[in-house]
């Protein structure tokens, strides 16, 4: 069975502060990859792997004073996600935890839909990410 949360029951800190009106986070992990190959042969005969990275954005309603003044200085920052199960819902599924590690925002880029909602997406990568 798959682990379910709720967005409404999780929380994001970033440097241990709640990040105000957080739409959307997303990350995926990137490892470089190099295929070996057998000489003679147009098939790989192993593969070797290099750096990862963690790679990921925020997407917060408006702006965020806390990201912008880290963007603007250049800092880096730790940011975790605890996700949490909807209260409502009977399931085994325990909290999770996500910690980044070593976080330096990327870019940060500024939309505004029809409906007149204005959301800031923040671009940013880190060391590791850790399951707690």
């Amino acid at each position: 069975m798959p682990a379910i949360f709720s967005a409404n029951s999780s929380s994001v800190l970033v440097d241990g502060e709640a990040l105000e009106g957080l739409q959307s986070l997303a990350f995926r992990v990137v490892t470089e990859r190099e295929d070996v190959r057998a000489i003679g042969s147009d098939e790989r005969i192993d593969v070797s792997f290099g750096l990862r990275t963690v790679l990921g954005e925020m997407v917060v309603k408006s702006t965020s004073t806390k990201l912008n003044q880290i963007l603007a200085d250049r800092t880096g920052f730790q940011l975790v996600a605890n996700l949490s199960k909807n209260k409502g819902i009977q399931t085994t599924d325990k909290a999770v935890s996500y910690a980044f590690d070593q976080c330096y925002l990327e870019s940060k880029s500024f939309g505004m839909d029809a409906g007149g909602t204005a959301v800031t997406t923040y671009v940013f990568s880190a060391t590791r990410v850790r399951v707690e």
